[in-house]
């Protein structure tokens, strides 16, 4: 009957963040063909089993001895890597020795007797996942302060700045030129009627639709539905993102006792959009600096568009297969500036700001957008 023989082999590592490993380390796929102390290999101790070297390895703990040397073979080259030993307490009186890289505690190895095969499949891998040259510099996780960041480059927090919209294929547009066209076309339509969108990308997106359920009403796809839908089909479409505008300014109107409405008056849009076409005189909105804005926008052929309301996004989310722009109600939009008049609460609205406008220098007004991306002039 013949014999497989295996080697002593690095099985995995136990640090998973394969970014951070390097050819000093233990790498799966090292064969491991001994070890020794000190700088000298004059004490060399070959080894010939997974058990042999835990055993040895067990008498090295005992000694206190911070480095050892272990000789390791990878391809054809022959390393000495600088490694501590690793202990694990598997109970009170049983523990489980291994190795682990002198620069890094994570670093561990998991070590096995393995085929020459199997080593070689695994120094292949490591191959492909410790290549310095092409991988640059290692990488290191530091920590960053990311609520004091939204607060100082978003002075809303719930606002993201970029928007985007989904255009699904219509009846007939088997390919996406058609969808991108029509997604293109209310872009540009938006943008000559006076809103200030700024492009910032465009791409595919896959969506999983059923096509008819029990009913024999067309649905959108989810696992609820799926007992229910009888074919399923993918679709792609096409998503643009955009800019509110060079930024988004934000307004906060605040009435006074005695005032029955904010004094802002708005519409929708073809594409849409919600936008103010006038502002009252004294009254919240005109003291919070609207009237003027909506004053220079008209003056200069633009619309003054809302973006946001309560930090809630005001922007069209989607164009069905038929056609339909699926945008916020401007109906419930009204009703929540009548509530909030009704119980004298503040509000916060964001409108698109456009290049070269006057910006508004009222206390309760701030600015976040395009113009807060493009870096700063040293």
């Amino acid at each position: 009957m013949c014999t497989v023989q295996t080697l002593v082999c690095v099985k995995q590592v136990k640090q998973e963040i394969a970014e951070e490993w390097n050819e000093t380390m233990p790498l799966p796929g090292d064969i491991i063909e001994g070890f020794y102390n000190g700088e000298s290999d004059e004490f060399f101790v070959p080894t010939k089993a997974k058990s042999e070297l835990s055993s040895q390895l067990a008498k090295i703990s005992s000694q206190h001895i911070e480095v050892i040397w272990v000789k390791i073979r990878r391809g054809d080259t022959t390393l000495k890597l600088r490694t501590r030993v690793a202990v694990e307490r598997l109970s009170m009186l049983q523990r489980k020795y291994s190795i682990k890289a002198a620069t890094d505690d994570r670093h561990v190895a998991v070590i096995g007797d393995l085929t020459s095969d199997q080593c070689t499949e695994l120094q292949e891998m490591s191959r492909s996942l410790v290549n310095v040259e092409n991988r640059g510099y290692n990488k290191r996780g530091v920590k960053y302060d990311w609520k004091m960041k939204v607060r100082k480059y978003l002075p809303d927090q719930r606002c993201t700045v970029v928007s985007s919209i989904l255009f699904m294929p219509m009846q007939g547009e088997y390919c996406t030129e058609a969808t991108t066209a029509r997604c293109m076309a209310w872009f540009s339509a938006a943008v000559s009627s006076g809103a200030p969108l700024v492009f910032v990308n465009i791409q595919t997106e896959q969506t999983v639709t059923s096509k008819i359920n029990l009913t024999g009403k067309e649905v959108s796809w989810s696992k609820q539905q799926q007992h229910h839908a009888t074919t399923v089909q993918i679709v792609q479409g096409i998503r643009l993102w955009f800019m509110p505008g060079v930024a988004e300014v934000s307004f906060d109107l605040v009435p006074q006792t005695g005032e029955v409405r904010f004094g802002l008056d708005i519409k929708r849009t073809e594409e849409g959009l919600i936008c103010i076409y006038s502002v009252a005189k004294e009254t919240p909105a005109d003291r919070a600096g609207l009237r003027s804005l909506h004053e220079e926008a008209y003056a200069s052929g633009y619309l003054l568009v809302m973006s946001r309301l309560e930090g809630k996004s005001l922007m069209p989310s989607h164009a069905d297969i038929s056609g339909l722009i699926h945008c916020c109600d401007h109906t419930e939009i009204k009703n929540t500036l009548v509530s909030a008049i009704d119980q004298m609460d503040r509000i916060q609205i964001h409108v698109m700001a456009w290049s070269n406008q006057a910006r508004p220098t009222t206390p309760n007004t701030t600015a976040v957008g395009a113009t807060m991306l493009r870096p700063r002039p040293s």
